[in-house]
């Protein structure tokens, strides 16, 4: 499991900023929250790692809303590459109790 960068700082630019609102309804905000759900789970994303390493994490926001979030981080700064709803097969990580 990997271990975030304290205290969560987050990189915003124009390449990720409001990509993931206008794709899948996700707001640069909300797609932050997931990172302090304290059951959340985080996994390396090997198949997208290439020149940096990529993550994925599964969390619920404020609103009980389950995410499916990719990053990287940067410089110390977790930057996120996409947010969206998790879907049914990814429950399970979530829900996952190991």
């Amino acid at each position: 499991m990997k271990t975030l960068p304290k205290p969560v700082a987050f990189l915003w630019d124009r390449g990720n900023s409001k990509k993931n609102e206008h794709k899948h309804r996700v707001s640069d905000q909300e797609s932050e929250e997931p990172f302090f759900d304290k059951k959340r789970k985080i996994f390396t994303d090997r198949l997208h790692s290439g020149k940096e390493e990529r993550f994925r994490i599964v969390g619920k926001t404020k609103n009980h809303r389950l995410l499916f979030v990719a990053f990287t981080i940067r410089k110390g700064y977790v930057r996120i590459i996409s947010a969206r709803d998790i879907n049914k097969k990814e429950v399970c990580l979530y829900e996952k109790t190991a």
